[in-house]
């Protein structure tokens, strides 16, 4: 009875080692009397004991590896660049995989580290932030080309960062301040040039305006005052313009002088002060009127030559 038990028992034993479990996304490889044999799919399988030993189970899955790599640009700037590298194994080639490959981070890492220093050393520290693409396509074909006899395919590259030396990261930040604080000085200069211009412009026009105001003013002034100095003729018989004239500047003066008074913050000064000093005011402009007129005439008088003097 006890050797049937213990036959039995050995025989489930022998049962259950022929029955294995391979995982999802993963793929059994098989070997019988330490040679290849097969390669097994996820799920329950079944190998002969003894004979067939399962040696390994590859990952199906995408992995990722990351790299630091540092290196020198044309311009003598040392320079760290992050790589990582996607990769699977492709389905069809786990054998070349698993047998062919002892370390396949190894491998992609000595192949990434050639390609960088290959390239970023004929590029400039601002090219390489500005072609770090290019950079990445150039590490995918090279790993490709190489990985794809060794059944690996690589899914993607990427260049996730770049890192300068500090003391270049401080003078690369100077520099790109001082520029910004020289386009905001230009732009600054440009708009206080632009409103000076304006402000020019509008003081001008201004100008221009006050003085047409002034003109007018004036020209009113004349016309009013000719008018009434016509009216004043023709309604007091006898009256010449000379009379008109001083009671008009008569009329002014006593004006201002109510003016002033009414002002008690005035400090204007009336020169002559006096309404005797109007008369010495008028007859010094009619005097001047007269003259003027006297030199005009004499310059338009032709001489003996019937030419005008000159």
């Amino acid at each position: 009875m006890i050797e049937l038990l213990a036959a039995g028992f050995v025989g489930l034993l022998i049962f259950l080692s022929t029955l294995f479990v391979v995982r999802q996304q993963s793929v059994g490889i098989i070997e019988r009397f330490g040679k290849f044999h097969r390669t097994v799919h996820p799920g329950l399988n079944i190998k002969i004991p003894f004979m067939d030993r399962v040696v390994a189970r590859v990952n199906m899955r995408v992995q990722q590896l990351e790299i630091d790599v540092e290196t020198k640009t044309s311009d003598d700037v040392f320079v760290k660049l992050k790589v990582a590298v996607q990769y699977s194994v492709m389905p069809e080639r786990v054998y070349e995989a698993y047998y062919r490959l002892n370390n396949v981070r190894e491998q992609v890492t000595a192949f990434v580290f050639d390609t960088v220093r290959a390239r970023v050393p004929y590029l400039k520290l601002d090219d390489v932030f500005s072609k770090k693409d290019e950079i990445a396509v150039a590490v995918k074909d090279e790993l490709q080309c190489t990985m794809d006899d060794f059944g690996y395919d690589i899914i993607k590259t990427l260049v996730t960062d770049i890192d300068p030396d500090p003391k270049v990261k401080l003078a690369m930040n100077e520099i790109n301040a001082a520029t910004r604080m020289r386009i905001a000085a230009a732009e600054k200069g440009e708009a206080d040039r632009i409103l000076k211009v304006k402000a020019a412009q509008a003081e001008a026009e201004s100008k221009a305006l006050q003085g047409k105001g002034v003109a007018d003013q004036r020209k009113a002034i004349i016309d009013g005052l000719r008018d009434s100095v016509e009216e004043f003729r023709h309604a007091v018989e006898g009256s010449k313009a000379a009379d008109v004239m001083m009671m008009v500047l008569m009329t002014q003066y006593f004006d201002t002088l109510k003016e002033v008074a009414e002002n008690s913050n005035s400090n204007t000064v009336m020169l002559p002060n006096s309404p005797g000093g109007m008369g010495d005011i008028f007859n010094q402009l009619r005097q001047t009127i007269i003259g003027a007129n006297i030199f005009s005439d004499a310059a338009h008088t032709p001489d003996s030559s019937g030419k005008p003097k000159s």
